[in-house]
């Protein structure tokens, strides 16, 4: 396995910015993984994983650290019982493991289709779409120790998935792989999932910013956070806040812009820094501060910044 040095990070993540990684490589088996943090440990270097970079902001002066991107790509399956047991590594896209369940009559995980995002990415933040949540669907994980190097199994409880967040965040520990509880289904209900998986992504791409992204920046209130209810529930969607301030399509610094499309999405128009982003992000903040009292958090994760950006 290469380890490469000065790497930029501004064409490995979905926003397109971001300066370099002091060092990076890609592994490919277990043993190059367990090498990587080797490596790392005995530099004292900080590490980062990083998937597709669907949901993250590198700092424009990169990462002071080694940046590890897992190419584990394999994906397998069995039967148990009544259901069907589908174990992808840690390097394998959601879409390409929805594609490899429908072509083998698995159902379960096409809800998520069109998700940027690898397995080890999408359990470190549980995707979620609408009602579901990877969470429901995990059985297992293979990790490894960040500080031991061990390779440990454990089980959907271990990883304590809540939403937007895993036991992952902790950083303790790194996916390998992960195994998911699905279910076999006959040929007329997979054409149907697949009919189903191809009008999510059509929905997904019309709806909202498909690329210069990290979809929703800022995570949802939680209830003790939010005073303001409708139909006596409370209005814990950012989403809402941000609208009612009227800044969709219209805040803009730089080359970072929120989104005409919806109003928690920020965009690279072409020219934004990581920067420029902050920026915006800390606009938004301030605007819902002032007229609601409330400060909202980001869902993105900020990688290499020195010092937290943003309000708290």
């Amino acid at each position: 396995m290469e380890m490469r040095n000065n790497v930029m990070l501004c064409g490995k993540n979905w926003f397109g910015t971001g300066g370099p990684a002091s060092y990076f490589c890609e592994p490919v088996s277990e043993q190059d993984f367990a090498y990587a943090l080797e490596y790392a440990d005995g530099r004292d270097l900080p590490v980062f994983v990083l998937g597709l970079g669907a949901n993250i902001l590198v700092s424009d002066d990169g990462f002071g650290g080694l940046v590890i991107r897992p190419q584990l790509k394999n994906i397998s399956h069995k039967s148990c019982e009544d259901r069907v047991l589908v174990t992808a590594d840690a390097g394998v896209t959601i879409q390409e493991l929805i594609n490899y369940c429908l072509d083998h009559r698995i159902l379960g995980l096409e809800e998520f289709s069109g998700i940027p995002g690898t397995v080890g990415g999408s359990l470190f933040i549980n995707i979620r779409y609408f009602s579901y949540a990877l969470s429901d669907f995990v059985s297992s994980a293979r990790l490894i120790d960040r500080k031991t190097f061990e390779i440990i199994t454990v089980d959907n409880k271990w990883l304590n998935f809540d939403y937007g967040t895993s036991r992952l965040q902790e950083a303790g520990h790194y996916v390998l792989g992960a195994t998911f509880k699905l279910r076999q289904a006959s040929e007329v209900e997979t054409a149907y999932a697949r009919g189903r998986s191809q009008e999510i992504i059509r929905h997904r791409m019309a709806r909202y910013p498909y690329k210069s992204t990290c979809g929703c920046f800022f995570r949802n209130f939680y209830d003790n956070e939010v005073m303001l209810e409708s139909n006596g529930k409370k209005m814990t969607y950012a989403s809402y806040y941000f609208d009612k301030i009227g800044i969709k399509g219209s805040l803009q610094i730089g080359g970072a812009a929120v989104s005409y499309q919806h109003a928690n999405m920020i965009v690279n128009k072409g020219s934004a820094t990581s920067q420029d982003i902050i920026a915006v992000a800390r606009i938004m903040q301030e605007m819902v501060k002032d007229k609601f009292g409330i400060i909202p958090q980001p869902e993105c994760q900020l990688v290499g910044f020195k010092e937290y950006p943003l309000l708290k």
